[in-house]
C-alpha cells in the first residue's frame, strides 16, 4: 500500500513508527505547521515532523488542506489510503476521496461515545469505567464513519490523561497495522456506528481547569486525573511567601469532612463539597512536578485560596 500519513503530537508518532516498522510506503506525511514553543517562542516541528524528517520521509506542513493547490498536490500522490492520526485539520471531500481505497482514522475512544477533539480527556472526567481506539473510515462528518476495528482498554483508579494518552497510542499503532492489510485486501468489515449513545469531546476550555472545591470529591478528583498533566487542573494556595498557582497533577478520593478547600491537615488533603481529595502529584508556578513527599518538603502550603 502507497500510504499518506497525516497527524502531529506524539500520540500519533506511535502508529507512524508502527507503519514505518511494518514495511508500508509512507509517501508523504502531513503535520501541523512549526509552533512556537520553550520560553524562547522558537518555532519547533511537531513531533510527527521530527521523526518522518529524521527517516528521509518528505513532509508538508500546509496551514489548510481545504486550499486548492493542497488538494491537488495530495490528489498527484497516487495513494492507495490516507492514514489519519491526530492530525489536527477538517478535511475537506476531496481529500477523503482522493486515495484509491479512502482515509482512515485511528480515534481514541469508544465509538460512538467521545467524538471530537478531547476524547482520552473527557473519558476520564466524566467517571468512564473503559474507553478504547476506534479505526474508522473517513467521513464528512466528524467522526461518523464505520468502524473496521474496535479495541477496549480499562480506565484504572489513578490513570490520568497522560498515562492513557500512552497506554492508547500502543493499543491504537497495533490495531492499525493490524488492520491495514485487510483494507488493502477488501476484506475489512465495516460496521455502522449505532445512532444510540453518541457523544461529543468539547476541546478543553480554559474556565473548566480551575478546581472548584464546592463540587463533590469523585468530579473534582476526575477533573484533575482528566486534565493531567497539560493543561492542569489548578488552584491557588496561600504560602510562606504568598499566594502562587499550584497544579494539581494526580489525585484520589479520601474520607474528610471540611468546609470546602479546607487543609485537612499537612499533606494536602483537601476537603471538598462532599468528601476530600489527596493530591498526591502538584506543580508549583515555574518549578517542575513533583510527588506528594517532595511537594510538602519543598513548599510550606499554609491555605487553599477559593
Amino acid at each position: 500500500m502507497r500510504l499518506a500519513f497525516l497527524g502531529t503530537p506524539e500520540f500519533s508518532v506511535v502508529s507512524l513508527a508502527a507503519i514505518v516498522a511494518a514495511g508500508f510506503e509512507v509517501a508523504c506525511v502531513y503535520s501541523q505547521p512549526p509552533a512556537p514553543r520553550g520560553r524562547g517562542k522558537k518555532l519547533t516541528p511537531s513531533p510527527v515532523q521530527a521523526f518522518a524528517e529524521q527517516r528521509g520521509i518528505e513532509v508538508r506542513t500546509p496551514l489548510s488542506m481545504r486550499a486548492p493547490e493542497e488538494i491537488a498536490a495530495f490528489e498527484a500522490l497516487g495513494l492507495d489510503a490516507a492514514v489519519v492520526v491526530a492530525f489536527g485539520q477538517i478535511l475537506p471531500r476531496e481529500v477523503l476521496e482522493a486515495p484509491r481505497l479512502g482515509a482512515f482514522n485511528l480515534h481514541a475512544s469508544l465509538l460512538p461515545r467521545w467524538r471530537g477533539a478531547a476524547p482520552i480527556q473527557r473519558a476520564i472526567m466524566a467517571g468512564d469505567k473503559a474507553t478504547g481506539v476506534a479505526v474508522m473510515r473517513m467521513t464528512e462528518g466528524l467522526d461518523e464513519g464505520p468502524t473496521l476495528a474496535v479495541e477496549r482498554v480499562r480506565i484504572d483508579a489513578l490513570e490520568t490523561a497522560g498515562t492513557l494518552l500512552g497506554r492508547l497510542a500502543e493499543v491504537g499503532a497495533r490495531l492499525l497495522v493490524a488492520t491495514l492489510p485487510d483494507i488493502a485486501a477488501g476484506t475489512a468489515v465495516e460496521t455502522p456506528q449505532p445512532a444510540e449513545g453518541v457523544t461529543y469531546a468539547k476541546k478543553i476550555r480554559p474556565r473548566e481547569t480551575k478546581i472548584d472545591w464546592r463540587k463533590p470529591a469523585a468530579e473534582v478528583d476526575r477533573q484533575i486525573r482528566g486534565l493531567a498533566p497539560l493543561p492542569g487542573a489548578w488552584f491557588m494556595a496561600e504560602g510562606e511567601r504568598g499566594p502562587v498557582r499550584v497544579k494539581a497533577l494526580l489525585s484520589r478520593v479520601e474520607e474528610g469532612d471540611g468546609a470546602p478547600g479546607e487543609l485537612l491537615g499537612d499533606r494536602l488533603l483537601v476537603a471538598c463539597g462532599a468528601g476530600a481529595v489527596r493530591i498526591l502529584a502538584a506543580q508549583r508556578e515555574g518549578r517542575g512536578a513533583q510527588g506528594l513527599d517532595d511537594f510538602v518538603r519543598g513548599f510550606r502550603l499554609t491555605k487553599i485560596v477559593a
